[in-house]
């Protein structure tokens, strides 16, 4: 696979781009289709998986533009497009930012687009950008327990179950584990290594 294609856009910073799916920075045309995944409805199907233990609020369209700055051209969210269409996000905060303790996520919003490797392509392209610009000796992620999904991802990223904080997450009437996953810099160029090894043997 082509791992990633790192472009100049204009009006922004860059991009990363995998065949048909690329990662980018948010610009402001794009602002009413996020809007329509992620706040147009109180229950969206896909907040079953994402921190559904916290609350989740609609907005109006107007409330959420209010918020555009937050948005448009940021460094901390981006927009995985396939094709044209936006169909989710990824992003990171700092946990601690004087030590570099990054913690990233990834939302896919439609649900057609779950279990189609669109989340792990985009993921990795994520993950080679903050390693690439930054200077970062960690990325990791915190999920939980209910969200299979996520934590099949970070396995396939190489990461290392850090921590699972057993039954602190209360949902549906169960609790469940926090999960903490994390890949350290040298991990990632050692995976980055193996996997150009076995290409070039094919």
């Amino acid at each position: 696979m082509i791992f990633a294609e790192k472009q100049k856009l204009r009006g922004y910073n860059m991009k990363y781009k995998d065949n048909e799916l690329t990662i980018r920075p948010i610009i402001e045309e794009d602002l009413r289709a996020i809007w329509e995944l992620a706040f147009k409805e109180s229950s969206p199907e896909w907040k079953k998986w994402d921190a559904p233990y916290y609350e989740h609020k609609a907005l109006t369209y107007e409330q959420f533009i209010h918020e555009k700055n937050y948005w448009i051209n940021q460094d901390h969210r981006w927009v995985i497009v396939v094709e044209g269409n936006i169909i989710g996000t990824v992003n990171y905060y700092w946990e601690h930012k004087p030590s570099k303790w990054l913690e990233m996520g990834i939302v896919i919003y439609k649900s057609e687009f779950w279990n189609g490797g669109y989340g792990t392509r985009a993921f990795k392209m994520w993950i080679a950008h903050l390693f690439g610009t930054m200077p970062l000796v960690r990325v990791g992620f915190t999920t939980w327990s209910g969200n299979k999904r996520m934590m099949n991802l970070g396995e396939k990223m190489g990461m290392t179950l850090e921590a699972r904080i057993r039954k602190v997450r209360f949902y549906n009437g169960n609790y469940y584990d926090s999960i903490r996953m994390g890949l350290l810099r040298e991990e990632w160029e050692q995976n980055l290594n193996s996997s150009n090894r076995k290409r070039e043997t094919v």
